[in-house]
């Protein structure tokens, strides 16, 4: 196989797999892809400026406005001023949307669990453990 054929296969596949796992999350399908990568950053972040978040999403600060918006009407997070700049908010994640966000993904990762047992072997399972090294590698390549 041609290199880039290679390349184009791994890409493909990985795209169908993140599709794939994002339907296996009933609890994750209320959300937009947005508003669940906004959920992440802020349970690995603690708390964010909205100029903070539309910058790491690549979005713009509206657009950003109107996901913090949807998210603050289903309680997934919380608004606090800066204690140096009151006319700066602080975003972060409710315990609502903390609870949100394991379920989401406690939902895909036992769907993943269930889907690799019953198609992989031992073998490929130790084969897929090694590879997630090599992905993260990739994944870090600036």
């Amino acid at each position: 196989m041609d290199n880039l054929e290679f390349v184009a296969d791994l890409r493909a596949i990985a795209g169908r797999l993140i599709k794939k796992l994002r339907k296996e999350s009933s609890t994750g399908q209320q959300l937009s892809l947005t508003e669940r990568s906004t959920l992440a950053l802020l349970h690995q972040h603690k708390t964010m400026l909205p100029s903070e978040l539309a910058a790491t999403e690549k979005i713009t600060n509206q657009s950003m406005s109107e996901i913090l918006r949807h998210l603050s009407e289903l309680g997934f997070i919380t608004r606090a001023a800066s204690e140096q700049d009151k006319r700066k908010v602080h975003i972060g994640l409710s315990a609502e949307g903390e609870k949100t966000l394991l379920r989401v993904r406690s939902e895909r990762e036992l769907w993943l669990a269930k889907a690799i047992a019953a198609t992989c072997t031992p073998k490929e399972q130790e084969l897929l453990k090694q590879a997630i090294g090599i992905l993260t590698k990739i994944v870090e390549f600036e």
